[in-house]
């Protein structure tokens, strides 16, 4: 067990190295997009002296490095600062949106993960036969395709034609669970259209590759049914990369989320962010970032440590 808490103490102090890399490239990149948010609100025909001393009051004339390390001394504090378009604190515009992306993305996990599983191992199960090439060209042309026009093609067929669910996922604090779901009904189905396919066939390779073990042959030998081998021999086996893969897209369910917000006009934290990229609200950009960030390294850590968990040969090394 100290083992264990040993490497996973170790992970998480790289986590936060690469968090604070990932601050520093985030920072620097914000802040050297072209114009701020006090051309962008004075407009254009404002005075050259209106708009410094705009910037002077948000602070956007200090240097560089002082602003970096404010930022990041606030941020060490649990303080996001305040927004430059609103002045509404950063935290109070993040906790409802946070809350939205990741119903959407737990909806999404909750259909994609488990279908990806049950066809990798059907595909594994029947291999080279109808279903396997049925599900494989599924998954290859749902892969193949953009999210936005996965999207597109999903609101003309469910939202025009046929008027199941509406094109624009709108909803709100108070809303009842099954209003929730009908409305998020179509970006979850785009989220999961476009991962089913990584986590299906990453599950079909681990499994058919272990089926040619020595160990999977003498079950077969003994007489066990193709289901059974494939269920207590060979998916306990594959648990590794199996885990990798799912862990990998539900980080990118959470991450990956800001075309399909802004496809449907959910109000999550990629909408946010777009829509503070193009008002230049800085700070709010670097928020976002941030988050998703953080979010990314933290399930990273979380893939590398249960594959390792899973898999007594790295546990264990000799």
């Amino acid at each position: 067990m100290s083992k264990v808490v040993k490497m996973t103490a170790q992970r998480l102090a790289l986590g936060l190295l690469v968090l604070w890399v990932v601050s520093l490239v985030i920072f620097l990149a914000v802040s050297f997009l072209p114009g701020d948010i006090a051309t962008e609100m004075l407009g254009q025909s404002a005075t050259p002296e209106t708009v410094a001393a705009l910037r002077r009051e948000l602070g956007l004339d200090l240097p560089l490095h002082t602003r970096y390390v404010e930022w990041l001394g606030g941020l060490l504090h649990g303080d996001f600062g305040h927004s430059l378009a609103n002045r509404r604190e950063i935290s109070e515009l993040l906790g409802t949106r946070t809350l939205n992306t990741l119903f959407l993305a737990g909806v999404a996990a909750l259909i994609s993960v488990p279908l990806a599983l049950a066809l990798g191992i059907l595909a594994a199960l029947y291999r080279n036969s109808f279903f396997d090439r049925a599900v494989n060209v599924a998954t290859l042309s749902s892969i193949s395709f953009p999210e936005f026009f996965v999207a597109y093609i999903l609101i003309v067929i469910f939202a025009v034609r046929l008027g199941w669910f509406p094109s624009i996922s709108s909803i709100g604090p108070g809303m009842p669970l099954l209003d929730r779901l009908h409305a998020v009904a179509l970006p979850a189905l785009t989220l999961t259209l476009v991962v089913v396919a990584h986590m299906m066939r990453m599950t079909r390779a681990a499994i058919i590759n272990l089926l040619a073990s020595p160990y999977i042959e003498m079950a077969a030998l003994k007489g066990m049914s193709r289901g059974r081998i494939i269920l207590h021999h060979a998916l306990p086996n594959a648990l590794a990369p199996i885990i990798n893969v799912v862990v990998l897209n539900l980080a990118y369910l959470v991450v990956g989320v800001v075309v399909v917000e802004v496809v449907f006009v959910y109000p999550g934290l990629g909408q946010l962010m777009v829509d503070s990229v193009q008002k230049r609200d800085v700070p709010v950009v670097q928020a976002c970032s941030l988050l998703f960030a953080a979010t990314y390294i933290l399930l990273n850590l979380s893939a590398d440590v249960l594959s390792i968990l899973t898999n007594p040969r790295l546990m264990h090394p000799r």
